[in-house]
């Protein structure tokens, strides 16, 4: 392993789907402790939506998962490697199965014996599992500690932050449907920020995390589907009805919509369209497991506090309102704000009329004229 007498900016860091959604901020978490980061990519000409850190520290270079060569290029002067691959929905030659299954083995075969793996996979991973997904996430783990036993393997729940895949999501479609059919209603998700998964993450890259274990990594609540929904209605300010969707209809739905996605060469909204396989997966609790909790195994086991959904989805949520982040009649204030102490430097309003200039000046309606009576009712010249 890295010697206690390396810093990080003597270190590289390879990451795997470090220019997809979590892998913006594990590069950005990266390069503030100071790592070199290499990120691999199909299209690095495509990757200047990276994080920006020193001159030369972080850096896009071309390697795919389909091609060993590449893979061993991208890895061969890495002191550690992170593996963010995922994907929710097979298109193309993106397969579960090359992707998920055996890439986080084939991985921590072509790197060094030395160098430190990290594997970001999923909670819900599951050998028994019917749904695609769930099944390559289990295998992948399971080979990857063949090859490799003292890899660090995280398995986050459903992850939320600017750009997510869920929250947005659900936004997008309250927006476009009057009505909401929502499939797999009742089941429960521990959501975590995509910021805290990162630190996990830059954590186990520092040596601080044992390997060779499986740490689970949910969010302060439990919701469910349902409830995760009504909250983006109440953030957006939209009504909508929803409508619990039974699972077989869902599983029948899923496979006429991804029929239907691939004939149209995917031209169908990304919002609309619930494959069969995800259907499947949305009949099982996302959520972290008894065994985890009891064991330590969790973001709080590793010295975390997670963030709630109420402190960081708003603020990304604002634009799907009707009239967005610039309503100047919801904005306004209209109670005396706290703007001046009892005795701050004398400003005290010599005509009773001040609490009122104060509301115009606060709600930003203060034309030429009303600005210096303000300015007089303060006893400041104008």
């Amino acid at each position: 392993m890295i010697g206690a007498l390396r810093t990080p900016e003597q270190q590289t860091v390879t990451v795997f789907g470090g220019s997809g959604f979590l892998g913006r901020y594990v590069v950005s978490r990266l390069a503030e402790r100071g790592y070199r980061v290499l990120v691999p990519t199909r299209q690095p000409n495509l990757a200047n939506f990276l994080p920006l850190g020193k001159v030369g520290q972080i850096n896009p270079i071309h390697a795919n998962l389909r091609n060993e060569d590449s893979v061993a290029h991208a890895v061969a002067r890495a002191d550690h490697v992170v593996n963010l691959v995922g994907i929710l929905q097979e298109t193309g030659r993106q397969r579960f199965d090359t992707l998920q299954a055996k890439a986080p083995a084939m991985i921590a075969r072509l790197a060094k014996k030395a160098v430190s793996i990290i594997h970001v996979s999923a909670i819900g991973a599951d050998a028994n599992s019917e749904s695609a997904y769930a099944l390559s996430k289990a295998e992948g783990e399971a080979a990857l500690l063949q090859e490799r036993p003292d890899a660090v393997i995280l398995r986050p729940s459903l992850m939320f932050g600017p750009g997510d895949s869920s929250f947005n999501r659900f936004a997008t479609l309250a927006r476009m449907l009057p009505v909401l059919p929502l499939p797999g209603a009742e089941t429960r998700f521990q959501p975590i920020y995509a910021g805290d998964v990162a630190e996990a993450i830059v954590r186990a890259v520092d040596g601080a995390i044992p390997g060779g274990r499986v740490y689970e990594l949910g969010g302060p609540e439990i919701r469910t589907m349902r409830q995760m929904m009504e909250f983006v209605l109440k953030v957006t300010e939209r009504k909508r009805v929803i409508i619990p969707m039974p699972g077989k209809i869902a599983r029948v739905q899923g496979s006429v919509l991804g029929t239907l996605d691939r004939l149209t060469l995917g031209l169908i909204p990304n919002e609309l369209v619930t494959t069969r396989d995800q259907a499947i997966l949305l009949e099982t609790d996302n959520v972290v497991s008894e065994d985890a909790l009891r064991e330590g195994r969790t973001l709080q086991g590793l010295g975390l506090t997670p963030t709630t959904i109420e402190a960081i989805v708003p603020s990304y949520l604002l634009r799907f309102r009707r009239t967005g982040q610039f309503d100047l009649k919801r904005n306004a204030t209209t109670t005396n704000p706290d703007l001046l102490a009892p005795h701050s430097g004398g400003l005290r309003p010599t005509s009773t009329r001040s609490g009122h200039l104060v509301r115009l000046w606060a709600s930003r309606r203060v034309t030429e004229g009303t600005e210096r009576q303000i300015l007089q009712a303060f006893s400041i010249d104008a």
